[in-house]
This record gives C-alpha cells, structure tokens and sequence, in this order.
C-alpha cells in the first residue's frame, strides 16, 4: 500500500513539474523571447539565409496574448533596430527588417542614398548588389512617417521587399526586436556556421 502511494505522488510530482514547465514555455514564448529562422537574404550581411536567431519580444512592449492590443509601453522602437514584425500584405507572415524611420520623420532616397529630414543616413551595415539604378526601387518620397507608424528597409538594399514598397509597419504589428543569432546553419553546404553563432544583431 505504501509503495503504491509513492508510485502515485512520484508520478503526481513529474506531472505537476511538466505542467509547470508547459505553462513557463507558454509565458517566455508569448511574453519574453521567440525563436526565428530566416528564409531569405535581404538582411544580407547582417543577418543570413540559414541564420536561427532570438528576438526579444517584451523590448517595445507588452501584448495582449490574443490581439495586437498594446497593453503598455516599455521602450519606444529606434531608428537602426533590427526588428520582427508581422508582413501588412499578409500578417500570418512574419518580416524582419531595420528600422529607418521614425513617427515624423521625413524620408526620402535619392540614388540609392537614404535621406532622413534631408540629411544623409550613415548605414555602415548596408550593401548594395546592383550597380543600375532603378527608380521604382532607388528613388523614393519625400514621405513623412504618420504617428504611431514605422518606415523598414532591408540591409541589402537591391534585394529587399520593404517599406518602399508596401508602406509603413503600425506600432502595434511588431512583435519584438532581434537580439542573437543562437544558430547558424548553411543549408546548401550542409555545415555550421560556427562564426555566427552566438553574435550579437546590431
């Protein structure tokens, strides 16, 4: 009788544990960090195809688990964040693009060169594949950010589906900021990229 009531608070123990450890992987997944591959190369050299990265999803703000509703503020997105967001074409998509533009602000590109309020924007971490200028693509505005909006290009300029485009990202489409890449894996060569593992996203 003894061992059956050990067997039981045992098998009562792992159960409690493995529903606490559900229900904690339910909070850091809705509330703290999620995990995110990227498909495609237009964050290239930043971020590349093959690149498993984590994005901290409380750094802007904090949701309502079912809806976008904003349930308060924490810090406000920057110009030059590498951010998660969901696509406005098609919000089952989620995009990941950096941050140019800023509520108020006013944009504009001129030969490829982005303008912010009519200075010229230092992007270090921008390339640019394609030796043509295309206007749909190459020139741009002037546009002003609405309130409450943000303008996103990807860091490989002649190869990215951006805000110039498809228009601003709404505050509250964004599902958090991109911190590490905790993997990286070469799908074509079929080998680890030990080199970006565990880098910081600037």
């Amino acid at each position: 009788m003894a061992d059956k009531k050990r067997k039981r608070s045992i098998i009562r123990e792992y159960l409690e544990a493995i529903a606490t450890a559900f229900v904690l992987a339910i909070i850091v997944i809705t509330f703290v960090v999620q995990a995110f591959k990227i498909p495609s190369g237009s964050m290239i050299p930043t971020l590349s195809v093959g690149d498993h990265i984590f994005v901290l999803k409380f750094m802007y703000s904090i949701k309502n688990p079912f809806s976008d509703t904003i349930l308060f503020h924490t810090w406000e997105p920057k110009r030059g964040d590498v951010v998660v967001f969901k696509y406005p074409k098609n919000e089952k998509i989620d995009f990941i693009k950096r941050l140019i533009g800023e509520p108020g602000d006013t944009i504009e590109i001129r030969s490829k060169q982005v303008y912010i309020n009519g200075e010229p924007l230092k992007e270090p971490y921008s390339i640019h594949s394609d030796p043509l200028t295309i206007r749909e693509r190459d020139e741009f505005g002037p546009v002003t950010v609405p309130a409450g909006k943000y303008f996103m290009m990807g860091d490989n300029r002649d190869q990215s589906l951006d805000s110039r485009f498809w228009g601003f990202v709404s505050e509250n489409k964004i599902k958090g900021k991109a911190f590490l890449i905790y993997w990286s894996w070469d799908g074509k060569d079929r080998w680890v990229r030990w080199e970006r593992t565990g880098n910081l996203i600037h």
